[in-house]
């Protein structure tokens, strides 16, 4: 893909490589660095990390999104830009009400007050994608409304078909790029941004995380009220409450906050390895304590999921790390990793080893789960290894709870809690697995194993009778060995014969004779001339093969 010479391509563009070259730290930007290199009198050790959260923060939406994303890539970040991106503030200047209330009708298909009592001018939240206003249904209740920003999809998608064509550019003309895979991150990071402009689908999101955390009663999280909401309009329940970063010392006495801390981490945890649906945004700001002591969790339009494959891996992973089991938890990154050519085993589990390890002796307020998680995805992109995606995610969200937990419970123990719930975690997955549709699954893979067991007896058996059983192992193909062998010994003898003819050469070289060439004896430079034209022939012959194998 060529890169577009439009306007806002290009400007977009200019922001980029104005980005790589300030803040040039972390894997992928060094490398880049290394083949376009930073500005005379840049300072090498690059500016404060929280300074790149507010050049995201006035480049726009997406670029604010980008930093969301990138606050889960261990891979590709240092820990302080890192944390400085989890923390990254997506308020922003709220968009007119004449505009909300266009949105809305358009929306809707009917004037505003046609469906709503009461709608507040003023927006209680604003974000680069939408703000939230309170409101009052024509029954009466009370609820809350997200509406879209105007024209920031139109936005988004131009940016995105501008950093499509930069990654590939990159990916083609760096190794850093083809590294990293920069063209691939950029289309994830696509789908997830405008799946999350779609409003209907984190209705969608927001039922289903209902129902799959009903078991705990302090969990609370807002229904949609789906005659109301729209692609670009969510009309939800109004919950009451106050953000866990706005709580005074007087209210978290009056909580239980140590219970709240260990019910929500258990939440996710079944989210996580039971479900394989969680939400992947749970930062402080997200999350409100009710009136009645129950956390709410807002804001689901971002979402992971993890296939029921990977759950397995996490989940024994998970419990290495919580009880700083660095050899153990090594084999088990590496077992979920994907692996590349230049993947370094030793140095990876060695990495990952001591990262695990440090958890043994850490402190319980120094503990945090989600850092050792990123720091094991860190370690691996470092040595060749891809960790999923998936993987990243869920060290971003445990960083995220392990800001919530010392938020309400500075004595938090994350550890603790995987290994308290770690026997009834394991409970439900086997009760899962023995669930109606599992247990259909496997009587059928039983009914078709039966039924064509006879058959492949009879054929073994036959087989044995006539001595025809082979047994194939594909450990090397000896028909290219026998092949290269022959190659060996026709290179040999061909060295033999030019040896030979350059010997007789020099031996008929001093036999006096009539027939001359230049001087000399006419059959000693014949011969010299075969053993000359035979060796180009056989330094040809090497350095075209060898080429063809590279």
């Amino acid at each position: 893909m060529a890169l577009s010479l439009a306007p806002t391509h290009l400007k977009r563009y200019a922001d980029v490589a104005r980005l790589l070259v300030k803040y040039g730290r972390g894997p992928l930007v060094e490398q880049l660095g290394r083949e376009y290199p930073r500005e005379p009198g840049t300072d090498a050790a690059g500016p404060d990390p929280e300074e790149l959260a507010r050049d995201l923060e006035q480049l726009g939406p997406t670029f604010v999104k980008v930093g969301q994303l990138l606050s889960s890539r261990a891979d590709l970040l240092p820990t302080p830009y890192l944390e400085a991106l989890s923390r990254l503030q997506d308020d922003v200047e709220p968009f007119a009400f004449t505009e909300v209330t266009k949105i809305v009708a358009e929306e809707l298909g009917v004037p505003i007050r046609s469906v709503f009592a009461e709608f507040e001018e003023v927006p209680i939240a604003a974000a680069s994608l939408g703000q939230v206003h309170r409101a009052s249904l024509r029954n009466g209740r009370v609820v809350a409304v997200k509406v879209q920003r105007p024209g920031v999809r139109e936005q988004i998608e131009e940016d995105l078909r501008a950093l499509t064509e930069l990654a590939s550019f990159l990916d083609r003309h760096s190794s850093a790029g083809a590294q990293f895979e920069l063209e691939k991150t950029v289309a994830e990071f696509g789908r997830t941004l405008l799946a999350e402009l779609d409003y209907r689908r984190e209705a969608r999101n927001m039922v289903r995380l209902r129902a799959n955390l009903k078991r705990f009663p302090r969990i609370a999280v807002p229904l949609p009220i789906e005659s109301a909401t729209t692609a670009r309009v969510l009309t939800m329940e109004y919950v009451e409450g106050r953000k866990l970063t706005e709580l005074d010392p007087l209210t978290r006495l009056d909580t239980d906050a140590e219970g709240l801390a260990d019910e929500l981490f258990e939440a996710y945890l079944h989210q996580v390895l039971i479900d394989g649906f969680f939400h992947a945004d749970p930062h402080p700001g997200n999350v409100l304590l009710s009136p009645d002591g129950r956390l709410a969790l807002l804001d689901v339009g971002m979402v992971g999921t993890i296939p029921a494959d990977l759950q397995e891996g996490l989940f024994r992973l998970l419990l290495a790390v919580g009880e700083g089991l660095g050899r153990e938890a090594a084999e088990l990154a590496l077992e979920i990793a994907e692996r590349r050519e230049n993947l370094d085993e030793e140095e990876f589990r060695r990495r990952v080893a001591e990262v695990v390890d440090r958890i043994g002796g850490s402190r319980v307020a120094e503990l945090q789960m989600g850092r050792s998680i990123l720091a094991v995805a860190r370690a691996a992109g470092e040595t060749g290894a891809r960790i999923p995606t998936q993987f990243t995610m869920l060290g971003k969200t445990l960083w995220n709870l392990d800001e919530i937990g010392k938020t309400l419970e500075p004595a938090f123990d994350p550890a603790a809690s995987i290994r308290r719930h770690a026997p009834e975690l394991l409970r439900r997955r086997m009760a899962r697995r023995l669930s109606p549709g599992h247990i259909a699954a496997a009587l059928l893979d039983a009914k078709e194993l039966a039924q064509e067991m006879p058959r492949r007896l009879n054929r073994l058996l036959d087989l044995l009778s006539k001595n025809e059983l082979k047994l194939q192992v594909d450990a090397i193909d000896e028909t290219e060995l026998i092949q290269g062998l022959q190659k060996i010994a026709n290179r040999i003898a061909l060295g033999v014969v030019l040896a030979a003819l350059i010997i007789g050469a020099a031996i008929v070289l001093q036999i006096p004779t009539r027939m001359t060439i230049l001087g000399y004896p006419a059959l000693a430079m014949i011969l010299f001339a075969g053993a000359a034209i035979g060796g180009i022939a056989l330094i040809g012959s090497i350095v075209a093969t060898d080429r063809r194998r590279r």
